[in-house]
């Protein structure tokens, strides 16, 4: 560390924001109307920010990548007291208020945390490479190539049975994958092939509780199976899985044990902070809950660090039920403008109350004209909760270029259900003939 070259700030305060997530966005976002005061600097290991809660459409083709990634420079091109840095944070010292990259240092004034999550497996870290997650750009198309080459080993090896596709936790992310899996097999790989059938495709979603969709009141979650199983779904309740190998996957429902035969197997049973809260140093006194996200004061501050902040998912604020706040991007983008609000407030020598989340309603998605909304003074379900969907996350994109192409494209998917996305990258030729191509590196 002796050869690392330390950035000072000048007059203005120098506010670090560590990811360019949707809370980190919008913290700078609202920071950059304060010119004056402060000068930013946002620091993500990506060029662009990545719209999250589409990943799953660009897992099964209904996406290209560059739908649903926006690059970082472009949103605050016009902002000149914002620099944007392509960098990996090492460490953060919090004693001497530095973060530090790979080959130069950054001291700070104030420090937005949000670096998000990472797949957690409950202690069988091994099932990932069986079992990928949906977290990266780059998941989603190791998922959409995993998916897709099902069915092309199927077709080689003209095998009498069509993929089994296996999706493990029936959260938002599993519902909505295995909606999206549904209708590809059914409706936009139906007639590709001619040695199989992917209309006959088995598709199972893996739920260890008694319902899926926590959070949803239980009228929208049995309206939500009962889309999912009018899709050819197998949703599975109550159920464990106990093992996952190369072309298996067991699972036990009280006694009773059962093998699925697959080679196709999609996690979305959990989440766990990323490892980069390892990277604290002098964080002693810092706290984290089970899941490794560290706790937060009602603030957004970490205790004895007033000019730290943590936000989103790597953030744990317990609610007067004691439960957490949910992982989602309503959630980060409030705590973002929050903690804006909260620093130049401080710079003008007042205050503001704690955080509270405003709970704007929760949605979910099966399918084509199937999905369900809560609104809170409402609860909505097919396809007015659909088109509600649709157009919460239009507005949510970033760039009115992304808005109007994506608007077009699942307008035209709507009217003409034929995805073109659907190109398998990555390890073409070196896997050829083998059924479980590896993630490339």
């Amino acid at each position: 560390m002796n050869n690392i070259k330390k950035i000072r700030p000048t007059k203005e305060q120098h506010i670090v924001i560590i990811g360019a997530g949707f809370g980190g966005l919008q913290a700078a976002k609202e920071l950059t109307k304060h010119k004056n005061k402060v000068r930013i600097t946002l620091i993500d290991r990506h060029n662009y920010h990545l719209f999250q809660p589409l990943l799953y459409q660009v897992a099964t083709g209904q996406l290209s990548p560059e739908d649903i990634a926006y690059p970082i420079r472009s949103i605050f091109a016009g902002k000149k007291n914002v620099t944007v840095l392509k960098a990996l944070v090492q460490s953060v010292d919090l004693d001497k208020q530095s973060v530090i990259l790979c080959d130069f240092a950054l001291s700070y004034d104030y420090l937005i945390i949000g670096c998000g999550v990472q797949p957690d497996y409950f202690g069988h870290d091994k099932w990932a490479k069986f079992a990928p997650g949906l977290k990266t750009l780059q998941d989603a198309l190791y998922m959409r190539m995993r998916i897709l080459n099902a069915f092309e080993y199927a077709e080689r090896k003209q095998s009498p049975h069509t993929p089994n596709i296996v999706i493990i936790g029936a959260g938002p992310t599993g519902v909505e994958l295995s909606g999206a899996l549904a209708e590809l097999s059914k409706i936009v790989l139906k007639n590709d092939f001619r040695r199989i059938h992917p209309d006959r495709t088995h598709i199972y979603l893996i739920e260890a509780s008694p319902h899926i969709l926590p959070g949803f009141s239980p009228k929208l979650v049995w309206a939500a199976e009962k889309a999912l199983k009018g899709l050819g779904v197998t949703v599975l309740l109550n159920t464990m899985v106990t093992q996952i190998s190369e072309n298996n996957v067991e699972i036990q429902k009280g006694n009773q044990k059962e093998s699925i035969p697959t080679q196709t197997v999609l996690w979305a049973a959990g989440v766990k902070a990323a490892n980069t809260t390892s990277f604290l140093q002098n964080a002693e006194q810092v706290k984290k809950d089970k899941k490794n996200r560290i706790i937060v004061n009602e603030h957004l501050s970490i205790d004895g660090h007033n000019n730290v902040f943590v936000i989103g998912d790597l953030a744990y604020l317990a609610m007067a039920d004691d439960k957490p706040l949910p992982g989602i991007a309503p959630v980060a983008m409030q705590q973002g403008r929050y903690i804006a609000r909260r620093i130049i407030a401080g710079l003008k020598g007042k205050t503001v109350p704690p955080f509270r989340y405003r709970n704007k309603g929760q949605l979910a998605v099966i399918g084509r004209n199937k999905a369900i909304a809560d609104f809170g003074f409402m609860e909505v379900k097919g396809s007015l909760a659909w088109l509600a969907w649709v157009f919460v996350h239009i507005a949510y994109l970033i760039g009115f270029q992304k808005k109007i192409l994506v608007l077009l494209n699942w307008a035209w998917n709507y009217i003409k259900p034929k995805s073109s996305a659907r190109i398998v990258f990555g390890c073409e030729d070196k896997d050829v003939g083998h059924p479980l191509p590896k993630c490339p590196e």
